[in-house]
């Protein structure tokens, strides 16, 4: 008689399993939360999770902070050529003359993107991010330097959080994509050494401005 193969064997053994029923080992899953509940302060837990994932963390008192922060960026990465699409953003860079680049001109040559977001998601220290806005995908995904500018009060804990935000925002008319940014672009396809900055921007900052100063 001829040996089973073993996709024969395992199919056997599948069938096996469905014929002997046994009670559902976790009759209340659906009502288990997915994660244990934190403590700790969210502005806290996502920059923690943020810089685990390599990100750079920068919080900041008010628009004076964030200004600094931006040219204190520039400083150290030796930056000159930055772009900035959305209005919100131009209006705070232009109110204290922080040199920047208004549309696509030389984009190609482009060292730094200055963008908002969706929300950021404190318990995988991830920025949610659309193209509802200006800066569509390319100014986040192009320039060597990302840098975005978010505000205390898009902090959420969890994604479905998040997706109600931009619920609030947009209504009905929701961006075609959204997606969520965890860390600088990397890769470990090559000699499974990490490599930042292979798909997207090396480097990620985060400028974290408290919502209590006026708004623009």
């Amino acid at each position: 008689m001829q040996e089973a193969t073993a996709k024969e064997r395992l199919l056997k053994k599948i069938r096996k399993a469905l014929l002997l029923k046994r009670d559902n080992p976790y009759p209340n899953l659906e009502e288990v939360p997915l994660y244990k509940e934190s403590d700790e302060v969210i502005e806290i837990l996502f920059a923690q999770n943020f810089t685990a994932v390599a990100g750079n963390f920068v919080f900041c008192e008010d628009e004076i902070q964030l200004i600094e922060s931006l040219l204190a960026i520039t400083e150290k990465e030796g930056l000159r050529k930055i772009y900035a699409w959305e209005k919100e953003i131009q209006k705070i860079l232009d109110r204290y003359e922080f040199p920047y680049f208004r549309g696509d001109t030389e984009f190609q040559k482009a060292e730094m993107g200055i963008t908002k977001c969706e929300a950021l998601i404190a318990r995988s220290g991830s920025i949610m991010v659309s193209n509802g806005d200006l800066a569509g995908r390319r100014l986040s995904i192009y320039p060597h330097v990302h840098v975005v500018i978010a505000y205390t009060s898009q902090l959420v804990m969890d994604l479905k959080d998040g997706f109600e935000l931009i619920k609030q925002r947009y209504n009905q008319e929701l961006p075609t994509m959204i997606s969520t940014i965890t860390g600088p672009s990397r890769t470990a396809d090559i000699e499974k050494t990490l490599v930042l900055g292979a798909h997207g921007p090396k480097q990620l900052y985060l400028l974290l401005v408290d919502d209590t100063f006026e708004s623009v």
